[in-house]
């Protein structure tokens, strides 16, 4: 796929904008640094990656970390997986998020509504001694440093006190969010042995409360290592359970903050992002390089500081949370909104940002297009001008959801990202000192050696190839836990390039050094941010006892809207009735998430296997997004090969009710 036009720039940025912004500042700081002289971004990029461990000392030393030991070599190796980064050196990600403000203490740290408060605003120095008090808390009960610490709690202040709180003590943070289904919950903290749970009682969404009380007592006897349970009520400011402390009690009083120091790598989170076989993968990110590579994209990429005020809409389940916290590292004042974004209507979120007066909003692409399609009008409630910039991803955003943000919005900077739970950071995404082209994500972030490769390994200029990174990045995964070999670590991301981190994404980089996502290259399932591997899927459906074998495939692809069939091979004798695809869907629904709910469930004679027996799920959905069968299977490497014959006539039967000649997904 080449292209032959000249595009005309979406939006440009000011002169004045690119003089303020800190991208420019890093530049000249830089080239009177080491005496380069950068021509343009793109010359900064190729430096950046060329000279790997000159940029990150420089990231470092810009951004003045602090750190009680210093490194005593900033990195050892290029080799993937195993590079270690700035070894020696000790520090805390919260003291870091502690730094600013200290002569403004009244100043806002978060602005928090949702749908059971009024907006709040818990200011730098009250957020300060309420991490102090629940830090010494922890500390007094036993949490030290490694010691997991697991939250089952909404989008709300008290959760980034806590994850604060986690972190100053040096003990590990890991969060599901109370939408989620207990068994999906289970199957993500049952794996890391939590010594404490703080959750919440219930919550509201859509006008709607869910109370989540039995989902806590079933959590905590199915947590046998947890030996300390906090309450957060919520939803019923009178909930209790017993044996659990208040929250309100946990962070009462005055007590000096400290923070532990830990080594560079040492384990600061876990976040879940599934694979397509066995349990959600248990992601280990450490302290030094969630840091780094965290000032290093809000800071520069997204252009963010201690003037503005940076919402993305998110859940706590979903890594864009995690970006909230980083938001405080580089001193902004974070907004949170827990609740239905279309609840009462699609300008709930937009009459937020003038509440608070964000400079910066963020949230998935979906809700930008579910705005356009409803006609929302922003405008109307926001004040000319303040609004900088918009954040968009968890899928990717097509042309006409560009076109509308600029229409409706005017000025802004149209910061599409795209990365992941995998690294904690992006790969591609904003620059303030660049134009924005319709579609395209405007560069490829600095210090991050991102291309598109070819199935033979490859570098593609203007094609389409999946998405890797050539070089370490000091937020790759220390770890997954449990995993003492690194096995599944190596197959869940360098088993098809050695040596080179492979995504699961569709990229191409355009000539202008931007890029376009095109969906997921690998079957991970990702609707509305939110990532799910299949095999949580199938456990759910193949407990029925009407259901033999079942196939999942997400129809995501750039422009299109995500399209999910579920096929289901029945038990003889059985029907898939109206009766039997609700239970399917309200299992879903209530183990997993409402975000994973099929948009069809179709009966199928077989489910494709290859001659080892595994489901072949890529190559179904490459057939279904309209690739033709000799591009996506070899019948010879299969143990049942006439079983494509049924879903080659689904896709002709879809090809031909849509009457575009190719697979529509929506």
């Amino acid at each position: 796929m080449m292209t032959t036009t000249h595009p005309t720039p979406l939006w440009q940025p000011s002169e004045e904008r690119i003089r303020n912004s800190r991208l420019h500042h890093f530049q000249g700081w830089l080239e009177q640094r080491t005496g380069q002289q950068f021509r343009d971004y793109d010359a900064l990029w190729r430096w950046s990656v060329d000279h790997l461990e000159a940029f990150w000392e420089a990231i470092w030393q810009y951004f003045d970390v602090v750190a009680s030991e210093p490194y005593t070599e900033v990195l050892d190796s290029h080799e993937m997986p195993g590079a270690q980064w700035f070894e020696g050196s000790r520090l805390n990600l919260v003291e870091q998020i502690f730094r600013f403000h200290h002569d403004q203490p009244d100043r806002p740290a978060i602005l928090s509504r949702s749908e059971l408060r009024p907006l709040q605003s818990l200011s730098w120095g009250e957020l300060r001694r309420q991490v102090a008090a629940l830090a010494s808390r922890l500390r007094e009960r036993g949490v030290g440093p490694g010691d997991r610490v697991v939250a089952y709690l909404p989008n709300v202040a008290e959760t980034v006190v806590a994850f604060c709180a986690c972190a100053s003590v040096g003990a590990i943070w890991s969060s599901c969010s109370p939408d989620m289904g207990t068994r999906s919950v289970l199957d993500r903290f049952r794996q890391i042995d939590p010594k404490v749970i703080i959750a919440v009682d219930g919550y509201r969404y859509g006008g709607k409360d869910f109370d989540r009380l039995e989902v806590v007592r079933g959590l905590r006897e199915a947590l046998p290592t947890v030996e300390q349970m906090i309450l957060l009520p919520y939803l019923d400011p009178e909930a209790r359970l017993d044996g659990a402390d208040l929250w309100r009690d946990m962070v009462e009083g005055e007590t000096p903050m400290t923070f532990e120091q830990v080594p560079f790598d040492h384990p600061l989170w876990v976040v879940y992002s599934s694979g397509t076989t066995g349990m959600p993968k248990p992601i280990v990110h450490g302290h030094g390089g969630t840091l780094l590579e965290g000032l290093k994209g809000h800071a520069l990429h997204m252009d963010l500081g201690p003037e503005d005020r940076f919402m993305w809409f998110t859940t706590t389940g979903w890594i864009m949370w995690n970006s909230q916290i980083t938001g405080l590292m580089v001193g902004s004042t974070i907004c949170l909104y827990d609740g239905n974004p279309g609840y009462p209507d699609l300008g709930t979120l937009w009459r937020f940002a003038e509440e608070t007066e964000l400079t910066f909003l963020g949230a998935g692409a979906a809700y930008f297009l579910n705005c356009k399609k409803a006609e929302i009008e922003p405008g109307q409630w926001l004040t000319p001008g303040r609004l900088k910039s918009v954040g968009s991803t968890g899928s990717p955003l097509p042309e006409e959801g560009y076109q509308w943000i600029m229409d409706q919005l005017g000025d802004v900077m149209i910061a599409t990202i795209s990365g992941g739970t995998d690294v904690a950071a992006a790969y591609v995404g904003g620059c303030p000192i660049l134009p924005v082209y319709s579609g395209e994500m405007q560069c490829r972030y600095l210090g991050t050696a991102t291309y598109a490769m070819s199935d033979d390994g490859r570098i593609l200029e203007d094609e389409v190839g999946e998405l890797v990174v050539t070089k370490p990045m000091p937020s790759m995964p220390l770890y997954f836990w449990n995993d003492a070999e690194g096995l599944r670590y190596h197959d869940s991301y360098f088993d098809v390039f050695p040596g080179i981190w492979r995504h699961g994404d569709w990229i191409r980089i355009t000539p202008r050094g931007g890029a376009v996502i095109y969906g997921r290259s690998d079957t991970t399932i990702n609707r509305h941010g939110i990532r799910m591997g299949t095999s949580e899927i199938y456990r759910v459906v193949e407990e029925f006892p009407e259901v033999l074998d079942s196939l999942v495939v997400d129809l995501e692809y750039l422009g299109r809207e995500s399209f999910m069939p579920l096929f289901v091979v029945l038990r003889e004798g059985q029907s898939l009735d109206e009766d039997l695809k609700n239970r399917i869907k309200s299992a879903i629904r209530d183990n997993l998430s409402a975000r994973h709910v099929p948009n069809d469930i179709v009966p199928t004679p077989e489910v494709p296997r290859t001659l080892t027996g595994k489901k072949m799920e890529l190559p179904i959905k490459k057939l279904l997004l309209g690739q033709s069968l000799d591009k996506v299977a070899n019948p010879d490497a299969m143990a049942n090969p006439d079983s494509l014959t049924f879903y080659i006539d689904y896709a002709e039967r879809r090809d031909t009710a849509n009457g575009a000649g190719q697979v529509k997904t929506g």
